[in-house]
């Protein structure tokens, strides 16, 4: 029968440099509780409505919105916390929104999902012009 030595000094302490850098990449991929953002939860001021191209989109970071303008000028707002993990969404390539924690896609005119992980579209939001102010609220 053969005896099994004990873990060396060296393995153990190899583990407990180890570990916590391995924890570091898990949470890394996970999106942390400070990346996450709440909805919007009551009515914003953006900006002037003549930001808004027709056919175009801005992203309001700091609101966690975005507006778009349809062909025949409707505007059109959207939440953009990403509906998979929470995370504010930050990148706005044309009319296409996208997540940075995983990746997910969303299209900015509709808020429907372009691309996965994110399985739900964006959440639509009431958008209205006061004196050439776009304001953006939740739907009620």
């Amino acid at each position: 029968m053969s005896v099994r030595p004990g873990a060396s000094r060296r393995v153990v302490l190899r583990g407990a440099v180890l570990a916590p850098v391995a924890g570091v990449g898990v949470s890394g991929c996970k999106g942390g509780a400070d990346d996450r953002s709440a909805p919007l939860s009551g009515p914003v001021e953006l900006g002037p409505e003549s930001e808004i191209a027709e056919g175009g989109a801005k992203l309001y970071r700091d609101h966690n919105v975005v507006v778009s303008r349809t062909g025949d000028g409707t505007l059109k707002a959207y939440d953009t916390v990403c509906t998979h993990a929470g995370c504010p969404i930050n990148k706005l390539d044309g009319t296409k929104l996208i997540c940075p924690c995983h990746g997910s896609e969303f299209d900015a005119t509709t808020g429907k999902v372009l691309r996965e992980p994110a399985v739900a579209p964006l959440q639509p939001l009431v958008v209205e012009v006061e004196n050439g102010t776009m304001i953006a609220r939740p739907q009620t």
